[in-house]
C-alpha cells in the first residue's frame, strides 16, 4: 500500500486539513477522544504524525558476537552501535550488533521520556477517569515498548517491531525472557508483556471485519498469542503473515492501544471539520425533549468534557433522546439506571458525548448511534465495527470497548440506535 507520508513535507503543509492529511500517518491512541485529558504536549500526545526524516536513521542487524561474560558482553554494547543482547545464562550471552540503514527511518514507542522514544505514551484508563483521578501504581507498558520502520522509498512499508533502543542504543534481553535460535541461525525473543497486533480483514473501511491477534517478536516474526501475555512459552510461528503495518492495524502495549492510519486511509476518512458540520447539522434540526420540549444540542467539540443545559441524554436500553431530568429512579443502589417515560424500559441514562476523532471513523456517516454504556456517538457503520473488535484487556482478556473513551461495552449489541424527536412546531 502507498504512503506517501514518508515523503518530505510538502510546500502546502500549512494548507487545509484535507492537504494536510496526505502527507502523514497518525497512530491514534485509543481512549483520547482527539486531545489528552491535560492537552497534547511534546511527544505525550494522543496522536502522532510520521514524517521522512531529513536524515535516515534505520538500523539492520550486521555481527554477531557469542560472549562468555558480562564484562565482555559490556564492552561490545558500548561502541556506539545500536545491539540487542540475549542472555542464554550467567555464561553466555548472544550479542547482535546493527549497522546503519540509510534506506529506511526508525521511530520508537514508549513510557519512557528519554530521547531515543519518538511517541511517549501512558496507560489509558478506561471511562472518564483521566491521569489525575486515577493513578496507576505500576504500569504495564514498557519503557521502550516498540519500534516502527519505514522505508524511505517507495512504496514506503512501515514494519513493527517488539522492544526498543533505550539510551545506551541496546536492547537487552535477560536470562528469564522468552527467546530462541531460529532454524537459519538468528536469535529473537519476545518482551515481558508482549506487542500485540490485529490487522483488520478488508482494510479500514465500511466492510471491514476484526481479524486475529498476533505478537510480533523483537526481529519482527509473527507469533499466535501466549497463554498469557507474559508467558515464557511463545506461540507457534505464522509464517503466513507479516509485520508490516496495514491502515486499520492495532498494536497493544498492554496499558494502551494504538491505531494505525496510512495517509492514503485518511484522505478517504472524515476530517474534523465534517465532524463539526454534521454536529452543526443534528443541532440545525432542533431535536426535542419528548416530555419537556426543550431544544437540545450537542455541545462544542471544545465543551466536550462539560455537561452543557441543552445536552441531549439517552436511554441506551431503548435510544430514546430526552434532555436531562431527575425522574425515573427505578434503585437506590444503581443511581444510573432510569425507567423511559416514552417505553419504560429500564436501563442506563447517561449524556451523549460526539466522538471528536476522526481517525476512528470507518465512514462517513450522520452520528446515529451511541456506545453503551459511555453515550459516546458516531456512525452507524463505525459503532458497528468498534463494537466486534475485541480488545486486550490486563493480561489474558479480551473485551469490546469505546474507541472514544476505552470504557468496556455493555448490552446485546455494544451500541444503540438513537431515537430524536424533532421539533412539535
Amino acid at each position: 500500500m502507498q504512503c506517501p507520508a514518508w515523503e518530505p513535507k510538502p510546500p502546502c503543509f500549512r494548507g487545509s486539513c484535507a492537504a494536510f492529511d496526505r502527507w502523514r500517518t497518525r497512530r491514534p491512541g485509543l481512549r483520547y477522544n482527539g486531545a489528552l485529558p491535560n492537552g497534547d504536549r511534546g511527544r505525550r500526545k494522543s496522536r502522532f504524525a510520521l514524517y521522512k526524516r531529513p536524515k535516515a536513521n534505520g538500523v539492520k542487524p550486521s555481527t554477531v558476537h557469542v560472549i562468555s561474560t558480562p564484562q565482555a558482553s559490556k564492552a561490545i554494547s558500548c561502541k556506539g552501535q545500536h545491539s540487542i543482547s540475549y542472555t542464554l545464562s550467567r555464561n553466555q550471552t548472544v550479542v547482535v550488533e546493527y549497522t546503519h540503514d540509510k534506506d529506511t527511518d526508525m521511530f520508537q514507542v514508549g513510557r519512557s521520556t528519554e530521547s531515543p522514544i519518538d511517541f511517549v505514551v501512558t496507560d489509558t484508563i478506561s471511562g472518564s477517569q483521566n491521569n489525575d483521578e486515577a493513578q496507576i501504581t505500576q504500569s504495564t507498558i514498557s519503557r521502550f515498548a516498540c519500534r516502527i520502520v519505514c522505508d524511505r522509498n517507495e512504496p514506503y512499508t512501515a514494519r513493527i517491531f517488539a522492544a526498543g533502543f533505550d539510551s545506551s542504543k541496546n536492547i537487552f534481553l535477560g536470562e528469564k525472557a522468552a527467546k530462541w535460535k531460529n532454524p537459519d541461525g538468528h536469535m529473537d525473543g519476545l518482551t515481558t508483556n508482549g506487542v500485540l497486533v490485529m490487522h483488520p480483514r478488508g482494510g479500514f473501511t465500511e466492510e471491514s471485519q476484526p481479524g486475529v491477534w498476533r505478537e510480533i517478536s523483537v526481529c519482527g516474526d509473527v507469533y499466535t498469542l501466549r497463554e498469557t501475555r507474559s508467558a515464557q512459552q511463545r506461540g507457534k510461528l505464522v509464517e503466513t503473515e507479516t509485520n508490516v503495518l496495514q491502515d486499520g492495524s492495532l498494536i497493544d502495549l498492554c496499558g494502551a492501544t494504538l491505531l494505525w492510519r496510512t495517509a492514503d486511509g485518511l484522505f478517504h476518512t472524515p476530517t474534523q471539520k465534517h465532524i463539526e458540520a454534521l454536529r452543526q447539522e443534528i443541532n440545525a434540526a432542533r431535536p426535542q425533549c419528548p416530555v419537556g420540549l426543550n431544544t437540545l444540542a450537542f455541545p462544542s467539540i471544545n465543551r466536550k468534557e462539560v455537561v452543557e443545559e441543552k445536552q441531549p441524554w439517552a436511554y441506551l436500553s431503548c435510544g430514546h433522546v430526552h434532555g436531562y431530568h431527575n425522574w425515573g429512579h427505578r434503585s437506590d443502589t444503581e443511581a444510573n439506571e432510569r425507567e423511559c417515560p416514552m417505553c419504560r424500559t429500564v436501563g442506563p441514562y447517561v449524556p451523549l458525548w460526539l466522538g471528536c476523532e476522526a481517525g476512528f471513523y470507518v465512514d462517513a456517516g450522520p452520528p446515529t448511534h451511541a456506545f453503551t454504556p459511555c453515550g459516546h456517538v458516531c456512525s452507524e457503520k463505525s459503532a458497528k465495527y468498534w463494537s466486534q473488535i475485541p480488545l486486550p484487556h490486563g493480561t489474558h482478556a479480551f473485551h469490546a470497548a469505546c474507541p472514544f473513551c476505552a470504557t468496556q461495552l455493555l448490552g446485546e449489541q455494544n451500541c444503540i440506535k438513537l431515537i430524536f424527536q424533532g421539533p412539535v412546531d
